[in-house]
């Protein structure tokens, strides 16, 4: 919310889920993490249209763990809605979500306005349209989520692109192991995407898990996060065919450069190896599952 304001990228609809933060953090950590927050989103995004221009939106996206992500929106104001677009959260994220969506018109028209058929179905823990879904259920539990986005139309049948933002790290490597397993196996044409830390056994590793366990903040599945070579190798292992793996400096190397100089130019870092180290300690991994050669 906060980098969107200063100008980082253009997004005008988290103002309608999160409230601007007060206070700002000291300056380099603030600058390093903004500058995180813009490749990741640039990054994820990339891979997100470059699915959807492939298949000519002729598919469908599901968002796992999506808190309070406007994907849907931006999406739609590009014209490059899928078929069908759902998100999964836990219940009480998700009725938070749909309070926010339901009392917004800028976020209830949209829905509306893509909507087709039969009368949009919402209640407190669900909504259901012919473009979009919001269902509540926990993803250590496969046999339910797809019961779920079964009963909202979910097409196995379909190209489908799985997305996990800061997901997979907070499950036991057994259970997002299931996640990943029951994806590969239930569609025939697959993209899994998934960001999330990695590197975690160097100090620099070992003193923000020590950080996030101070605030009572858990990485259950941290093991994996330990080198790109095993994020690549969790995929691998659990049914996808092919998969990639690299850090978020890589990731910013790739970013259309008139615009990293513009960002570059919105406040002053001088903690550059803090941001380098920073950018080290985080990942884009991707993998795919191709039966028709797409």
């Amino acid at each position: 919310r906060f980098a969107v304001s200063v100008g980082y990228w253009k997004d005008p609809y988290i103002q309608y889920f999160v409230r601007q933060a007060k206070e700002r953090k000291a300056p380099e950590i603030n600058r390093g993490k903004l500058v995180c927050y813009y490749a990741r989103v640039h990054g994820v995004s990339y891979l997100i249209k470059a699915f959807l221009k492939k298949t000519e939106c002729n598919c469908q996206i599901v968002n796992l763990g999506a808190g309070m992500d406007t994907l849907f929106w931006r999406l739609k104001d590009e014209n490059l809605l899928p078929r069908k677009y759902f998100e999964v959260d836990f219940p009480m994220i998700i009725a938070r979500k749909i309070h926010n969506i339901k009392s917004k018109p800028s976020l209830s028209k949209p829905i509306m306005e893509s909507h087709s058929g039969d009368s949009l179905l919402i209640d407190s823990h669900s909504l259901d349209s012919s473009r979009y879904s919001i269902i509540g259920a926990d993803l250590r539990f496969s046999s339910d989520l797809e019961e779920k986005l079964k009963r909202h139309n979910l097409d196995i049948h379909l190209p489908t692109l799985l997305v996990a933002e800061c997901v997979l790290v907070y499950m036991t490597p057994q259970q997002s192991a299931n996640l990943l397993k029951w994806a590969a196996s239930t569609f025939p044409v697959a993209m899994f995407i998934n960001y999330e830390q990695v590197n975690m056994t160097d100090r620099f590793g070992q003193i923000m898990i020590e950080n996030l366990q101070r605030r009572q903040c858990n990485l259950a599945g941290v093991e994996v996060c330990r080198s790109l070579d095993a994020q690549r190798e969790r995929l691998l292992l659990n049914g996808w065919e092919t998969a990639r793996a690299i850090d978020m400096m890589k990731v910013y190397s790739f970013l259309p450069q008139a615009d990293v100089k513009r960002i570059e130019g919105l406040e002053f870092l001088d903690e550059k190896e803090l941001f380098e180290q920073l950018m080290q300690h985080y990942c884009i991994c991707w993998a795919s599952k191709d039966s028709s050669n797409l």
